[in-house]
């Protein structure tokens, strides 16, 4: 390594002791974060100077005030330091337990998945698991994820789809607005507001299809969520197409109703996905088998009702 690499790469320590006297303004109090004393501290900023040539921070009676290169070096460095923490730990936490980078769709995560996890963490609390929301393909290589739940078509470039469970939808709406707006006959629904989905453009025309009707329905407004879709038919902002499994509580309240007895499968189903080159990592198989059982599981409890 040439003298300027070395010049150009400070010691860990030195950058520490700087970062800790930047953010707190003074060395004694620095001293007392990193568990050393006031003058190794003192001994390492001034060596990191030297080191750079340059004046970090402006030492007077009254304490220390970082230099404008000392402030905009601190800046420059605070994000490094950050990322070198945080895959330190990461490294030392990988070397106890399994990781999966799990991405979950928000409201199957939170409504079905994320009630029967302590079940998969009692099995296996050797596998660490880390949640992402996404909604969609994306790239799991870019993202850092190793599996995902995905609803829709079992298509996604480069990776493993196992399919879960199919989705029963029904039209639903607030209780009032059902009595302000009756639905006497399916082709009703076709003059009230219709909430739609980004990613299911087309189930109010698959709905209407199963009943052999050809939907002239317009468009209606348009949510990412399905959990901002169940708030919209609360508060009675029109119908709306849910997976009745999603809406249990809303359902067994009241606060949601079916505004016609009609229920299809969605053209959309959920999956577990896996790009290929993880489709054999060992969290990703022990998680895929655990969730196949749980949905082998919900299916037996739906027959029963």
């Amino acid at each position: 390594m040439t003298n300027l690499s070395r010049k150009l790469l400070p010691s860990t320590s030195a950058l520490a002791a700087f970062d800790s006297v930047a953010r707190l303004g003074s060395f004694s109090t620095a001293a007392d974060e990193l568990s050393l004393t006031q003058g190794a501290i003192s001994r390492q900023v001034s060596g990191l100077e030297e080191q750079l040539g340059v004046m970090l921070f402006d030492r007077t009676s009254r304490g220390v005030m970082l230099t404008p290169a000392g402030a905009d070096f601190a800046r420059a460095i605070a994000g490094a330091l950050a990322q070198i923490r945080s895959a330190s730990l990461h490294v030392m936490t990988k070397r106890h337990s399994d990781q999966l980078n799990l991405a979950i769709l928000p409201t199957f995560g939170t409504r079905w998945l994320m009630p029967r996890i302590p079940q998969f963490v009692a099995r296996h609390p050797e596998i660490t698991l880390n949640f992402a929301t996404r909604i969609g393909v994306f790239d799991f290589d870019r993202d850092g994820i190793d599996m995902a739940i995905h609803v829709g078509q079992p298509e996604w470039p480069g990776a493993d789809c196992t399919f879960l469970m199919d989705e029963m939808v029904g039209p639903v709406c607030s209780p009032a607005f059902l009595e302000s707006h009756p639905v006497n006959r399916p082709e009703d629904l076709m003059r009230l507001p219709l909430l739609h989905m980004a990613s299911r453009p087309g189930a109010w025309k698959h709905w209407f299809e199963s009943l052999h009707i050809a939907s002239t329905a317009g468009e209606g407004m348009r949510f990412e969520q399905f959990g901002s879709v169940a708030q919209a038919c609360i508060a009675g902002l029109g119908v709306a197409l849910m997976p009745l499994f999603l809406i249990d509580t809303e359902l067994a309240s009241g606060q949601l109703v079916e505004a016609f007895p009609h229920q299809v499968v969605s053209p959309s189903a959920y999956y577990a996905v896996a790009p290929q080159a993880k489709s054999e990592f060992r969290p990703v198989v022990a998680f895929r088998a655990w969730l196949l059982e749980e949905v082998g599981r919900y299916r037996q409890e739906i027959v029963a009702w």
